[in-house]
């Protein structure tokens, strides 16, 4: 953006060229007087051609329909106007100007790409003798395309800051169309012209009525300019006049005028209720312009010199039409211009000279905004670059690594708040009770190799927990394989068990399915299934293993779902638990649901929240690569909440009456592999898992007593189970989902962001730079705030809703779009 001032001091011409961060070049120049001489000399020709109907008041005869005089004065004003504007070329095309037009043209040839907008010039004259050239038709395209450069006017004294940008609007844009004085003239065509925009703004007129008094017109004229609803146009039809003090005149009635400073006030209400353009379509507007511009308009169309009602006429016509196409007013500036110099030359020679356009530096060239709701929501498509961060985000959002690596770090973040806001749970006995065979047991009872683990040693496990009214039992070994010196200890301790008064022990084992489809199952000289249940041991850290339900059909439940559920049937004072029994001849996960069928009359999945068991809407993701909406384990749950832990060698030689063990009865104990180095089934550490983060942080806190690094299987088991005993299943929203609707809200964002606020001492007492910082932090603010939302969702309702990726969306959108105001305004 340039910003050329040309000042006249004597027979000089002093040109100040300033852009940028304070660049500027000057140069003077010698004013020929011969221009003022072809300009007086053309200003005669061009009135005694224009005789009559001229919206000015000035004194001529004939008509421009009436016989032609004696003189032909159309081939006098063509021959005029080219004098003129030959002389003023060679004027302007002078060495002297050449760094300046040099200046210009080079920042007009580095606009390669034509979405990029055209460099403004915006040109400042003094005196006013100056302003009346034709500055528009200067040619400064030596070195580049004119369609490039926009010389757009300015006064010289200007008090008042312009909106930045044009208000965003809910509304239709309103137009008050004011009709003058029309004695000799006829606003038919105006009228016409200004109803055309009917179906994009709301249009009204006020004018004199025959029999109306001029002070009550003055009143009605000023009331409806400073209307509280706003307006976005002013029009005025009539004649006018400049006034050196006064701003100008404008005839409203036969032998009734209103000078420009008596509707100066309500102009500036009009302008903080959201004027932004005016438009004269009346004479010798120079002095309309330069005031209304001074008063914070942001552009101000006007005719310099008298104009034929007709040329005013044509000139509206294309106007209104290009700036219902909503051009912008330099855009439509310059379709009628060029109408009227292409089309209209012959009928009304020098007509395109007459029209020029004063915008405010500080604004954004005022066009109309489209409404409706097909409107709006092309305002919400996104841009090339936009769609561009649209599309990259949805890829990486799609990786299922990226997702991994977002969820653990989410997830600790959730253990961090928890602990700062007290929200770490009740201190409740926690439902289950983990017997881990860790290193330090193996080596205290002598067990050589672990892999398999002796059975004789679960069985001394088992005997332990009956004989502390253990009522479920899950073991997390695989005891498919015969051990012939301690199979039968193991069979005696669970028959042992299970018919142990008054309550029988409902005992769960795992299951495995081996590469080639067969269940590797407890072999059944050990246990039966008649009388236990078994669960699929696999595990997905991270991931909750899901039951089935009534959609799926399946071989087997997952090793936590059948505890738990084993859980529910004990421990749960609405149900009349169902003892197992030795002799039974029918499997006995079917006498569970059977049972569970006709004493509840309802089926054993509805035990468990929906979410434990697997949805359409999950399995048809797997199809696609996909986890949408899979429950996660919640590992933002300390693990003090989520099971009590004591190694197994510690279980044998602990005291019956030990604190540890009061709640053995009210939980589910699980014995699993201890972290030792051997655990697994196919290889060697299987069972061993890399520690999640959040788990690393808890076992960080002061007072914990467990430094492991490792993660166990069983551990994981512990959590699957007390999720679905809480019913605590916490539902990811995919960043997939989020991240459309977090675009379109980024969308939003920059269109609510962008809208200036026009109290005018608002926008006078803060600095453009200051003001797109409180932008930038007020959406930090938003952000910040849905992250904490999401986190506290994330607790008190067991949705996760990602916020990095979605929050990013925004950002790309909205931080791009406030830089880009901030630096170009």
């Amino acid at each position: 953006m340039f910003h050329l001032k040309v000042e006249k001091i004597d027979q000089t011409c002093r040109f100040e060229l300033s852009w940028g961060k304070g660049q500027q070049l000057v140069e003077k120049l010698n004013y020929p007087e011969i221009l003022t001489t072809l300009y007086k000399d053309w200003q005669q020709i061009y009135l005694s051609f224009y005789t009559t109907a001229l919206r000015g008041r000035v004194q001529a005869s004939g008509s421009l329909n009436a016989p032609p005089p004696p003189v032909d004065w159309h081939a006098k004003l063509v021959q005029a106007e080219a004098k003129l504007l030959y002389e003023f070329h060679r004027w302007l095309r002078s060495g002297d100007l050449f760094e300046i037009r040099r200046a210009i043209a080079n920042a007009a040839a580095n606009k390669i790409d034509p979405s990029t907008p055209p460099v403004n010039v915006f040109l400042t004259c003094s005196p006013i003798e100056l302003e009346r050239f034709p500055w528009e038709a200067w040619e400064i395209s030596d070195f580049a395309n004119a369609g490039n450069i926009r010389m757009i006017r300015t006064p010289q004294n200007i008090r008042v800051q312009a909106d930045e940008e044009q208000p965003l609007t809910h509304r239709k844009a309103r137009v008050l169309a004011i009709l003058g004085d029309e004695t000799g003239l006829n606003f038919e065509a105006d009228r016409q012209a200004v109803r055309s925009l009917s179906g994009i703004a709301e249009v009204e007129f006020v004018g004199w009525q025959k029999g109306q008094d001029s002070g009550e017109l003055k009143m009605r004229i000023c009331h409806a300019i400073a209307d509280e609803k706003g307006w976005d146009i002013l029009f005025f039809a009539g004649h006018s006049n400049e006034t050196c003090i006064t701003g100008g005149q404008l005839a409203i009635a036969p032998n009734t005028s209103m000078l420009i400073s008596e509707i100066a006030p309500y102009i500036t209400k009009a302008k903080e209720r959201g004027l932004q353009f005016a438009i004269f379509n009346s004479c010798s507007g120079l002095t309309i312009a330069n005031v209304l511009i001074d008063l914070g308009l942001s552009a101000v169309a006007i005719m310099r010199e008298p104009v034929h009602n007709k040329v005013a006429a044509e000139f509206l016509v294309r106007f209104l039409q290009s700036l219902a196409e909503y051009k912008d007013v330099h855009e439509s500036m310059l379709a009628a211009c060029q109408y009227l110099k292409l089309e209209k030359n012959l009928t009304y020679p020098s007509a395109y000279l007459i029209p020029s356009l004063y915008c405010h530096p500080g604004s954004k060239l005022f066009c109309l905004q489209p409404f409706g709701f097909k409107q709006q929501l092309q305002q919400l498509l996104p841009t090339r670059q936009e769609l561009l961060f649209l599309v990259m985000f949805l890829l990486i959002s799609w990786q299922l690594p990226v997702q991994d690596f977002l969820l653990e770090r989410r997830v600790l973040k959730q253990a961090i708040y928890r602990q700062l806001t007290g929200q770490t749970g009740k201190n409740d006995s926690p439902p289950v009770l983990l017997i881990p065979i860790d290193q330090d047991s193996i080596e205290k009872d002598n067990i050589g190799n672990p892999r398999p683990m002796p059975r004789s040693y679960i069985a001394r496990l088992i005997d332990r927990l009956s004989a502390l009214n253990a009522r479920v039992i899950g073991i997390d070994f695989l005891l498919s394989r015969p051990q012939k010196n301690n199979d039968k200890q193991l069979a005696k301790s669970l028959r042992n068990a299970v018919q142990k008064q008054p309550f029988g022990t409902w005992f769960v084992f795992v299951e495995l399915q081996d590469d080639s489809g067969q269940w590797l199952r407890v072999r059944p000289e050990i246990a039966s299934k008649n009388w236990s249940l078994y669960g699929d041991m696999r595990v997905i850290l991270g991931y909750m293993k899901l039951g089935t339900g009534d959609n799926y059909d399946a071989e087997s439940l997952p090793f936590s779902y059948a505890i738990a559920l084993a859980y529910k049937e004990n421990f749960d004072p609405k149900h009349a638990p169902l003892r197992p029994q030795l002799k039974s001849q029918k499997d006995f996960l079917s006498q569970v649901k059977t049972h569970i069928q006709n004493h509840h009359k309802q089926s054993y999945t509805s035990l468990f929240p929906p979410a434990s068991h697997l949805q359409p809407i999950t399995a048809f993701s797997y199809q696609i690569g996909q986890t949408w909406l899979h429950p996660i384990m919640d590992f933002s749950i300390p693990p003090a909440r989520v099971y009590n832990s004591i190694p197994a060698g510690q279980l044998l030689r602990a005291r019956s009456d030990a604190p540890q063990l009061s709640q053995v009865g009210k939980q589910a104990a699980m014995i699993v592999p201890g972290g030792y180095l051997e655990a697994g089934v196919s290889k060697e550490g299987e069972d061993n898992f890399p520690l999640p983060s959040a788990i690393a942080y808890w076992r960080n806190q002061a007072g914990s007593v467990d430094n492991s690094r490792i993660f166990t299987g069983g551990e994981a088991h512990a959590y699957m189970v007390h999720h679905f005993v809480t019913g605590r299943l916490v539902i990811p929203i995919p960043d997939f989902w989020l991240i459309p609707p977090a675009a379109l809200l980024g969308k939003v964002a920059v269109l609510a962001l962008l809208q200036p606020n026009r109290r005018r001492q608002i926008r006078k007492s803060v600095s453009p730079w200051k003001r797109e910082t409180g932008r930038i932090i007020v959406l930090g603010i938003a952000t910040a705030g849905y992250g904490l939302v999401s986190l506290q969702v994330y607790i008190s309702s067991a949705i996760l809703f990602p916020w990095l990726l979605p929050s990013a969306v925004v950002w790309s959108y909205a931080l791009p779009a406030l830089i880009r105001r901030k630096n170009y305004g």
